[in-house]
């Protein structure tokens, strides 16, 4: 199979399904800010983090694949002709939403009370984590976008909400693990 097919010389691109978009379609957006998200916490995975956190980040990394698959499918392709759902073992379901809170409840039981914004930064591998953050809440606005004219799973915008609330969690997490500065913002008076 070669990489290139030429299909989408012209602007255009395929759905699961065969549907043609135009490669700025908010489907293709939506789906492709997840993608840019999946790519960005592999970096976060790459850092010389707890092995439990890169676990963790796998496991998030799957299942954008399976809301990559989920937003690249129009509802009218979800059911193949032969009656069977297109995406058979893919879905994103409670427990997926539960591991995420559980992560967040476990490392907010290490960290203290928060009682101030915080400034994004502190260490390299805590400002990737900011940076995932608003990737992910980027791939939240344009899906919730997309669910204003088409139909979008409610738990894959409630999965991508989590997301970036575990993000942030772990950013802070690991300014803490890390020694890192963590900067209040202060508001000019």
């Amino acid at each position: 199979m070669k990489i290139y097919t030429k299909t989408g010389d012209k602007g255009t691109t395929s759905l699961f399904g065969g549907t043609r978009v135009p490669k700025d379609d908010i489907r293709i957006e939506s789906y492709g800010t997840v993608d840019e998200l999946n790519s960005y916490i592999g970096l976060i995975r790459d850092q010389d983090i707890n092995a439990h956190y890169k676990e963790i980040l796998i496991e998030i990394q799957d299942r954008l694949f399976t809301v990559g698959a989920i937003l690249a499918t129009p509802a009218e392709k979800e059911i193949l002709k032969n009656g069977a759902p297109r995406l058979q073992k893919l879905g994103i379901i409670a427990t997926d939403i539960e591991l995420l809170e559980k992560e967040i409840d476990a490392m907010e039981m290490e960290l203290p009370q928060m009682t101030h914004f915080v400034l994004p930064g502190g260490h390299p591998t805590v400002s990737h984590c900011h940076i995932a953050r608003c990737i992910c809440r980027r791939a939240e606005r344009l899906t919730v976008h997309l669910s204003h004219n088409e139909t979008v799973s409610e738990i894959v915008i409630s999965y991508l909400n989590r997301l970036s609330d575990y993000l942030f969690v772990l950013a802070r997490k690991l300014s803490h693990d890390l020694n890192a500065e963590e900067v209040k913002w202060i508001p000019r008076k």
